[in-house]
């Protein structure tokens, strides 16, 4: 099976029992690294993530995770939130965050950059749009590599 298909699947096994408990699940993956499987969920809600919510799904996940063993392989559970630099993942992500300063790390060169830095204005199917030094640039979807929010401090 492969991963999109196994993450599809955890992500709708699973986000019924994070909803349950008045949170949004933000994002999942299940990834190899250095020989283990991780599976790390992120999860999110208007007021922030604390210890104690990440305790509080990693035990009702576990435990669901346990009855139903979608998952072949050992692997460690992480629970964590998605923290203020987050990637946005979906076009929820995007639309939640629109007037909000990103970041884009892109996989080629777009008018000579690889990197822009802006205010998130607008998407379509096929771009990004982003107002950078006072001008809206669309960067295509095809040349981001991942676009993440800028934390403030």
């Amino acid at each position: 099976m492969k991963n999109d298909t196994i993450v599809a699947k955890l992500f709708e096994l699973i986000r019924p029992s994070v909803e349950e408990k008045n949170y949004e699940l933000y994002h999942l993956e299940f990834v190899k690294e250095n020989g283990e499987n991780y599976l790390r969920i992120y999860i999110d809600t208007p007021n922030g993530i604390s210890l104690e919510d990440c305790e509080k799904v990693s035990r009702a996940v576990s435990d669901l995770l346990d009855n139903k063993d979608p998952i072949p392989d050992a692997y460690y559970l992480e629970v964590s939130s998605p923290g203020i630099e987050r990637v946005l993942y979906t076009d929820k992500h995007l639309e939640k965050y629109i007037g909000t300063v990103v970041l884009f790390k892109l996989k080629k060169l777009f008018n000579g950059s690889k990197k822009y830095e802006g205010k998130l204005i607008a998407f379509t199917d096929d771009s990004i749009s982003v107002e950078t030094d006072g001008k809206e640039i669309a960067i295509p979807r095809e040349y981001i590599d991942f676009v993440r929010l800028k934390g403030e401090f």
